[in-house]
């Protein structure tokens, strides 16, 4: 009996299945029949090595939270030499016929290169842009860190047999700077499973007392916009008056604590919870309670390119969203979306305001959002398309 093909997921930035995209990829690969190991970080209180609905996880314990350049650079040594150790266990183990890295950061191409030499594939599932994020966290970035980053992406594309973009802007960006074919490059789009991501019983006990709710799901990094989003909800409250919508800011990131302390500092925290990292459940329990998502994810360079997952899972539960006008975001959104001026905190006040007081337009978004997600931006719709990326690169191993 042919035995069928393997293949090995690195993931540095998030545990998996926390992971939601890399996650939905493994299920993908599980129910097409391939075998699928994974490593990346720990979660809190996850194991070293668990077998999770087919997916073999090996996990190491996370680096220190970042702080400054050389920080990263400490983290990115850190996770690489305990990646591959777990690789080489991998390997001995379960086996692989095909290395896929996510990034950031964009240094396993070095894991994958000897691999490579023994016929194994490598495919680059490319996430973020690494010197758009180092920019868009460190207002004065260092020339040398910045050419090294640029580096580093040229010789990841180089190692590449194929390489999965996000969207159309990242594929015309590992085409141009990656000098890559166009068969090479392949868009997988980050959407919500449609029929897993949906409106379930709304619990009114979680709008603290007040007449709406307003949510932001995600990371709490500084490229995220999550302080722009309380100081617009310090806007609402102190400059409009309004004290009837509660906002909860679900997840976590470098930045938590310190936003915590923003929202004292700015004398609104009895209008505003910080549930912390947040599962299916606590994910559903909100966005079905809700009447609008926030995306305040602030325009730069990297953002402006970028697919946010959260927009998209704010849709598919038929939630109108706020967000600064960024091309992909309007890409993705559409009319499901209103978009207030690049980081314009009161204007972007303004349009929560202007949604709360308007149920039908809200009612109405929100059918359009998920029709956007049922009828071209779930995950059922990427799923074909990430198969195909690996019964092309298994087609051309030697």
């Amino acid at each position: 009996m042919r035995t069928p093909p393997r293949v090995l997921i690195l993931v540095q930035n998030l545990p998996v299945p926390l992971d939601r995209r890399v996650w939905m990829e493994c299920q993908t690969l599980v129910a097409a029949g391939y075998g699928v190991s994974v490593v990346c970080p720990k979660g809190p209180g996850d194991p070293a090595y668990a077998l999770v609905d087919g997916v073999h996880l090996h996990k190491y314990a996370p680096a220190p939270a970042t702080r400054g350049p050389l920080s990263f650079v400490w983290e990115f040594v850190y996770c690489w030499v305990r990646t591959a150790a777990l690789v080489l266990r991998v390997a001995r183990r379960e086996g692989f016929d095909v290395i896929q890295a996510c990034n950031p950061p964009d240094t396993f191409f070095a894991l994958a290169a000897p691999f490579k030499l023994a016929g194994k594939a490598f495919v680059f599932d490319q996430h973020d842009l690494c010197p758009e994020v180092y920019c868009s966290r460190f207002p004065r970035p260092s020339r040398f860190l910045l050419a090294a980053l640029h580096l580093l992406e040229r010789a990841t594309y180089r190692t590449a047999d194929h390489v999965i973009a996000t969207n159309e802007s990242f594929r015309a960006i590992a085409r141009e700077r990656g000098r890559l074919r166009a068969d090479d490059v392949s868009v997988v789009r980050s959407g919500p499973r449609a029929e897993h991501m949906r409106r379930g019983e709304p619990r009114p006990e979680l709008r603290h007392g007040r007449d709406h709710l307003a949510v932001y799901l995600g990371i709490m990094g500084p490229q995220d916009g999550v302080d722009l989003a309380l100081h617009a909800v310090a806007e609402l409250v102190h400059g409009a008056g309004r004290a009837d919508v509660h906002t909860a800011f679900l997840g976590f990131g470098d930045c938590f604590d310190d936003l915590v302390d923003l929202s004292e500092r700015l004398e609104i925290t009895e209008h505003v919870s910080f549930p912390g990292r947040a599962d299916d459940d606590m994910i559903r329990d909100y966005l079905s309670t809700a009447d609008l998502g926030l995306s305040p994810d602030p325009k730069n360079t990297m953002n402006d390119l970028c697919t946010m997952c959260k927009t998209l899972e704010y849709m598919a539960f038929e939630l109108p969203v706020v967000a600064f006008d960024l091309r992909e975001t309007r890409h993705s959104a559409g009319d499901a979306a209103v978009y207030a001026p690049a980081n314009d905190v009161a204007a972007f006040a303004r349009c929560v305001a202007e949604l709360l007081d308007d149920p039908d337009r809200r009612t109405h978004m929100g059918k359009i959002g998920r029709d956007r997600i049922t009828t071209e931006l779930s995950w059922e719709h990427s799923a074909a398309a990430y198969l195909r990326v690996y019964q092309t690169v298994l087609g051309r191993r030697p």
